[in-house]
């Protein structure tokens, strides 16, 4: 069996697959202030009909370390950044402890300045001072030369608790980008420890000795060992689980949204030909530009739990959430409340419900079932109109599919494919409202967690190598190595899909979940003179995510 579970900003969900059917679900109220216990109650339910020996494979989806960089609850972070000339290094500055110390490998990787030890270990007593135990050390381009970053590293690392390095954390050249992703990967390092220890202790405790996975941002999974070294990959998972869940049951169409209407939020994606669409660099996270390989979603605030309430003479849903719906215990009207007052679900107290409606109705002129019409019509209006506007980002400008870029190429959605709870009850005003084909998913409440269940473990790695000096290096796993000068592309391909097995497997890869793809390949000619004296070569290739065979 396969155990998934989806810790959201409502509910936790778990499920048990087997052969690839649905073999049971349970749902648990999320506990904001306590997401582990949360999660030990979903997993003491979803054992009680299963024996710990049948699971084979645990995998979980969490909004850990993206609530802890949206709410500013990160830990502190020094930064030690080696730029080099051409650039002020200042204005890609991530926090207050952010020092940009002297040193310089070129864009070939070659070493032109060494590092000032005295420099490192004035930084390193800064941030002592202010009781900093992450550190975060990035060079302009150590993706081809690691050198600097491995040499601080080696000087601080009897110092300070993580430390991160930029060429580790992505193999991308973006300088900017990979600042801010080496920075968030170890201000998230410490929270994300304490979700390690817990979620171990937990699984050991319920008998389940099997290595856990984690979903990251691009669908695929790592191990949870592995994933202490790169925390950040795994914000934005719960989108993420979505995308793969709605894979597993794909609508036959061109181009369709995935639509996760949670209790909180809705989250969006999209399948063209039913392949979900990537982000070119990065997502955006907060304030933060990163080199996070991810599907591109969307969330916005409205969710069937999301608070009503009344701005003048407009209704306003979202983005607030104060606990549960009126019918189901809370106190304050949402849109579940106007479900279930029309009649579209009978689920929760119809009579609480109801009060919940007439206290919108009373401020808008309106009987409760007119304020109920009009609830429902504005949270699908809202859900539609964020929609439009990611479609209009996305075809005004490139967006990566797994196998290739989007060029010349116009993006129209032509039907909309639904998960979450409250995704039935709402299918039938947004078939009616888009004049697009609704689908709701099998499951579509548990989707999220038959999603990480299900989803395969992926990698990619980027190599650089260069002909005339005669070496390669692979950023990701800190590789490098000699050359041939007479080495072709074709080669250097094959180089890279071999180690991308190697990478795989360390992260817990089956063979045969391996569909191993070339996403980017460039060569261009160095000459001196009249001659071509060598190649420059850049070959990026992954693992693609998708479900595995169980």
């Amino acid at each position: 069996m396969l155990l998934g579970l989806d810790v959201g900003g409502t509910h936790v969900d778990a499920v048990l697959i087997q052969k690839g059917e649905l073999f049971d679900k349970i749902k648990v109220p999320t506990q904001p202030d306590d997401l582990l216990e949360s999660v030990l109650n979903a997993l003491s339910l979803i054992l009680s009909n299963a024996s710990p020996k049948q699971i084979k494979r645990v995998v979980l989806s969490t909004t850990l370390g993206t609530n802890t960089i949206v709410q500013g609850k990160t830990s502190p972070v020094g930064v030690i950044v080696i730029s080099g000339p051409g650039i002020d290094p200042d204005e890609f500055s991530v926090g207050e402890y952010y020092v940009p110390v002297s040193g310089y490998v070129d864009h070939r990787g070659r070493e032109v300045k060494p590092i000032d030890r005295t420099e490192i270990m004035n930084a390193a007593g800064k941030f002592q001072k202010a009781g900093i135990k992450n550190v975060a050390v990035v060079g302009k381009f150590s993706v081809r030369n690691p050198v600097q970053e491995l040499a601080v590293r080696e000087l601080l690392k009897d110092r300070f608790d993580h430390i991160s390095l930029g060429h580790l954390v992505s193999g991308s050249l973006n300088f900017p980008r990979r600042i801010a992703t080496t920075y968030l990967n170890s201000a998230v390092q410490p929270v994300h420890l304490t979700f390690f220890n817990s979620i171990r202790d937990s699984l050991a405790r319920h008998g389940l000795v099997q290595v856990p996975f984690i979903l990251k941002a691009d669908g695929g999974t790592l191990t949870l060992n592995a994933s202490m070294e790169q925390p950040v990959q795994c914000i934005l998972s719960g989108p993420a689980a979505s995308i793969i869940g709605a894979m597993l049951y794909p609508p036959d169409s061109s181009a369709a949204a995935v639509l996760d209407i949670g209790g909180t939020t809705t989250d969006m994606a999209i399948l063209v030909d039913r392949v979900p669409l990537f982000e070119p660099l990065g997502i955006k996270i907060d304030r933060y530009q990163t080199l996070v390989r991810s599907f591109k979603t969307k969330s916005v605030g409205i969710g069937g739990d999301s608070t009503v309430s009344v701005r003048g003479d407009d209704l306003v849903i979202g983005p607030q959430r104060t606990g549960p719906a009126m019918a189901h215990g809370g106190t304050a009207p949402t849109p579940t409340d106007a479900l279930v007052v029309l009649g579209v679900t009978s689920q929760g107290n119809r009579e609480r419900a109801l009060e919940g409606m007439k206290q919108i109705g009373d401020r808008i002129n309106m009987t409760p079932l007119q304020a109920a019409e009009q609830i429902v019509d504005k949270t699908c209006t809202s859900i539609l109109k964020s929609l439009d506007s990611m479609v209009e980002e996305i075809n005004s400008k490139p967006v990566y599919t797994i196998k290739e870029l989007l060029t010349d190429y116009r993006l129209k959605p032509d039907s909309l494919f639904l998960v979450g709870g409250p995704a039935p009850y709402l299918s039938d005003k947004l078939r009616q409202l888009s004049g697009l084909d609704v689908k709701v998913a099998r499951y579509s409440e548990v989707t999220n967690a038959i999603g990480a269940a299900c989803a395969r473990t992926t990698c990619a790695i980027t190599l650089f190598a260069d002909t005339e000096q005669g070496f390669l290096v692979i950023p990701e796993m800190d590789y490098r190595d000699r050359i041939p000068h007479t080495i072709s592309k074709h080669e250097i391909i094959g180089k890279a899909y071999e180690m991308l097995r190697k990478k795989a497997v360390e992260l817990g890869c089956h063979e045969e979940d391996m569909e191993l793809e070339l996403v980017e390949h460039h060569e261009f000619n160095m000459v001196r003179g009249f001659y071509t004296t060598g190649k420059n070569i850049r070959v990026k290739v992954q693992i693609k995510p998708g479900v595995i065979r169980s």
